[in-house]
């Protein structure tokens, strides 16, 4: 009923600047936490940014003075400003959300399918 739809992925080169977005939509009474999360080939998946509903941000020490996590509240979106981009932020970006459904007493963690960015040195 609910589903998350990631945009704005891309090629970029070094240096360069992108913006993700993500929609979600569906069965949702309210929406608590959202984040984006990455993974490279090889490599687990990892934290990136994640946003609390009252808007206090946490970033990975990696992307930190580099990427900047925003929401819309009224449009169920969260963003991923990305500056500064470097080789290795390419990965495949999910993002995430704590959500609860209409007719549910439960928050359940809701994951978009990716969007990839690859940045060229």
């Amino acid at each position: 009923q609910v589903q998350l739809v990631e945009s704005g992925g891309g090629l970029v080169q070094t240096g360069g600047s992108l913006r993700l977005s993500c929609l979600a939509s569906g069965n949702i009474f309210e929406v608590n936490s959202m984040g984006w999360h990455r993974q490279a080939p090889g490599n687990q998946r990892e934290l990136v940014a994640d946003i609390t509903s009252g808007g206090s941000t946490n970033y990975a020490d990696s992307v930190k003075g580099r990427f900047t996590i925003s929401r819309d509240n009224a449009k169920n979106t969260v963003y991923l400003q990305m500056d500064s981009l470097k080789p290795e932020d390419t990965a495949v970006y999910y993002c995430s959300a704590v959500i609860r459904s209409y007719g549910s007493i439960r928050y359940a963690l809701t994951w978009g399918k990716g969007t990839p960015v690859t940045v060229s040195s």
